[in-house]
């Protein structure tokens, strides 16, 4: 006898059907994973147990398989050394990127992203993370159905640069999980809440912002809203900031009051004291006030914590998000006061001291009734049922956006900027360059990343080289250089001579990603030095010009000398020579004054040229020919 499934009414378009895609949320301190069943997204529970939440963390015995979760943070405080926390804070990022704070010997080279020396030999973030995903999706695995779950979507930090999104994409592969897509933390969060049900017209917008504050990144968004499509205006973060730095805080007051020097007091000791302040910090959320009780070095001290107390403790934190906040209001060119609602999301927003700062800020109480450590989560596991299932009867349509200004480096190193940062992903931006000396049959193409007008200021991505150019006279190729930023922020930079259809390409992946105050200085450098960029490239590009016009005019006199006199030739040479000389100064008035000199010589010149090319090319016709 079969049996047969039973699906109660309105709950599922499509009850017998078995496709799940799931939605990870890979925090730096929890992670967790949910899927859309009967209609409804939910958080799947780890076995018997009603947690739903994982701690990121690895523990890596001398002996034995490594342990994941509950079991490896239980290693935590009698090993530290085997026993890896916040591996996401270094995926994507190089050695002398990671200023921070952590108890890990680390080896690599100092420009590569590092491994963390265990027990069990060196070990990538990315193997670390690779177990994390796969617990998730043994978890997940248990629950479903077999041979049912299709795939995931992974949410990283909207902040994450491309080194950082394609580290997670290469832990999601050592997992063997298929990536569907990887989505934006705060994209997912607005996913969860339905934003798009709260627009009921064209004429109407809302925005709102994402306030993420998890356990080791922060990451702010504004969306827009309008009849159904949402658009995230401005975005910024910090990957390196989040509770674990509030512990950090904590745990730094609490050696303060034994009256101890941080120095004197043992790794073994720091850690036991880090997990008893994150054990206050959380008594707080339901709690005015904590007892305190703590032991280090045969010192004792007792007391209580009072939520003000905590507020005080966390300042340095909440400044530094406020600040973020401010500068993305910047971006989008919005008040605090327009904005609708701001969502708090992220576990460390369930401390009523933040929430505290986040209402006195922005004026309004924070939008929380979805649990902040599962709205994202839940937001992936409907973008993944949407995936998986072509959703029709949702039409969100999300926009996200590239958090940093993606260019190419042109003549005397400055960046001609392609895509501008904040602009809507995916994204595809095209542009024509073309030859600067005679006879050119290739070209590299420098990828960079940043604010600033020059090349020695921003981040260098890549290069790669484009041969097979027809050698033309200068400025006569075309090149089509393309960038392409798919749904999942990898970029794509492509180059294509038009004539001959020759063509290069590369994706962007570095070896590692910007540090937290690599991407605030990029920003901030950005504003800072506009004014002198300004004028910095204004230099630059009359240099170019007039050295393209000097090589032009050299080119054409070896060819067309017999059009003038020796007299003209004569004065033409000075001027070039005049102008050559001005050319090593910085002195931009002084070189457009003897480029104005040059040029009647050089126009007398070309139409002597242009003269014989049109005698040329109507030799032997008649006017009756036309």
């Amino acid at each position: 006898m079969s049996l047969l499934q039973i699906a109660e009414p309105n709950q599922s378009a499509q009850p017998h059907q078995h496709h799940f895609g799931l939605g990870i949320d890979l925090g730096t301190t929890r992670s967790l994973v949910a899927v859309v069943r009967s209609g409804k997204a939910q958080v799947l529970e780890a076995g018997t147990s009603t947690d739903t939440l994982l701690p990121s963390v690895v523990y890596y015995p001398s002996t034995g398989k490594p342990l994941v979760g509950y079991d490896a943070l239980a290693h935590l405080a009698d090993d530290p050394k085997n026993t890896i926390v916040s591996a996401k804070r270094f995926m994507g990022r190089s050695q002398a990127d990671i200023k921070f704070s952590h108890p890990y010997e680390l080896s690599g080279n100092k420009d590569d992203m590092p491994a963390f020396v265990t027990s069990q030999g060196d070990v990538s973030p990315v193997e670390v993370s690779a177990r994390i995903l796969a617990a998730l999706e043994q978890r997940a695995a248990s629950t479903l159905p077999a041979d049912s779950i299709e795939g995931a979507v992974i949410t990283v930090p909207a902040y994450f640069d491309e080194a950082q999104r394609q580290a997670t994409k290469d832990a999601a592969q050592a997992a063997g999980i298929n990536v569907l897509r990887l989505l934006n933390e705060p994209t997912a969060a607005a996913v969860a809440y339905g934003l798009d049900q709260t627009t009921q017209s064209n004429e109407l917008e809302s925005y709102y912002l994402i306030y993420d504050l998890g356990g080791g990144t922060f990451d702010v968004s504004i969306l827009k809203l309008t009849d159904g499509v949402f658009e995230v205006l401005a975005t910024g973060g910090n990957s390196a900031l989040g509770g674990d730095d509030i512990d950090r805080l904590m745990t730094n007051w609490l050696i303060k009051q034994l009256n101890i020097d941080p120095k004197d007091v043992s790794r073994h000791d720091k850690s036991i004291l880090a997990q008893q302040a994150k054990a206050y910090k959380q008594a707080l959320t339901d709690a005015e006030q904590v007892a305190i009780s703590i032991t280090v070095n045969e010192q004792s001290f007792q007391g209580i914590l009072h939520r003000k107390d905590l507020l005080a403790i966390a300042e340095p934190v909440s400044r530094r998000t406020l600040s973020v906040c401010e500068q993305v209001l910047r971006d989008a060119k919005l008040s605090a006061s327009e904005l609708d609602e701001v969502i708090l999301v992220g576990g460390s927003t369930r401390m009523p001291a933040v929430q505290q700062v986040v209402t006195d800020f922005f004026g309004k109480e924070p939008l929380c009734r979805l649990n902040p450590d599962e709205v994202v989560a839940l937001g992936a596991a409907q973008t993944a049922h949407q995936l998986i299932n072509g959703d029709s009867d949702n039409n969100l349509l999300l926009l996200d956006v590239t958090p940093l200004s993606l260019g190419l480096e042109t003549m005397g190193g400055l960046v001609e900027v392609l895509i501008p940062r904040n602009t809507p992903i995916p994204v595809k931006k095209r542009q024509v360059f073309t030859t600067y000396q005679d006879g050119q049959t290739g070209m590299v193409i420098h990828v960079v990343q940043g604010e600033r007008e020059t090349v020695e200021n921003c981040r260098s991505l890549g290069r790669f080289e484009l041969y097979g150019i027809p050698p033309m006279k200068a400025g006569f190729a075309r090149i089509e250089v393309t960038f392409s930023i798919d749904a999942n922020g990898q970029l794509t930079v492509s180059a294509q001579e038009t004539t001959t259809k020759t063509e290069s390409k590369i994706e962007i992946v570095p070896a590692y990603g910007l540090s937290d105050e690599q991407k605030e200085q990029l920003l901030v450098a950005g504003f800072k030095h506009a004014e002198e960029d300004k004028n910095a490239r204004s230099l630059i590009e009359t240099k170019v010009e007039a050295e393209r016009e000097v090589l032009a005019l050299q080119s054409a006199l070896k060819e067309f000398a017999s059009l003038i006199s020796p007299e003209e030739q004569q004065a033409l040479a000075e001027q070039i020579q005049a102008l050559q000389t001005v050319l090593s100064t910085d002195d931009l008035a002084l070189i457009e004054a003897q480029q104005a000199k040059l040029k009647p010589h050089s126009d007398a010149f070309a139409a002597r040229i242009m003269n014989q090319s049109v005698k040329t090319s109507m030799a032997g016709t008649s006017a009756q020919d036309w």
